[in-house]
């Protein structure tokens, strides 16, 4: 794919508000989808289609782990597209909307019994107590 591509594609991945609370969400961690529906409250085939849109961007990975599917955060291979995308994340970390994202995410996963559709899903790294 050309350069020009690459960057169109990015943008286009970043343009919509549901990608860029996803982003935020996954941070630093590898997360079950699982909990990206948990918290955003939407539904899991729409989820997925956002982040397969995600993934042919080249900023997002995935991985089958049984029944799960763990997403992560990837850098565009490009230097000019991976300071673009970092650029957006610091803006993610210190966006109001997004901050109460982080801290659903973390209230469901601290809390001391999981809801019943997460019972078995391994919680992100960084949350595990």
């Amino acid at each position: 794919m050309d350069e020009n591509k690459n960057i169109e594609l990015l943008f286009k991945a970043l343009a919509d508000r549901t990608r860029l609370r996803l982003i935020n969400l996954m941070g630093a961690d590898e997360i079950c989808v699982c909990f990206l529906v948990e918290v955003l409250k939407i539904n899991q085939p729409k989820i997925s289609r956002h982040l397969a849109y995600l993934r042919r961007a080249g900023v997002v990975a995935a991985r089958r782990e049984g029944k799960w599917m763990h997403y992560r955060i990837i850098e565009p291979k490009d230097q000019h597209a991976a300071r673009i995308f970092g650029e957006v994340r610091n803006w993610l970390r210190n966006d109001a909307a997004t901050q109460r994202d982080r801290a659903r995410l973390t209230k469901i996963c601290c809390a001391p019994r999981l809801p019943a559709q997460l019972q078995k899903a391994p919680r992100p790294a960084s949350l595990v107590a």
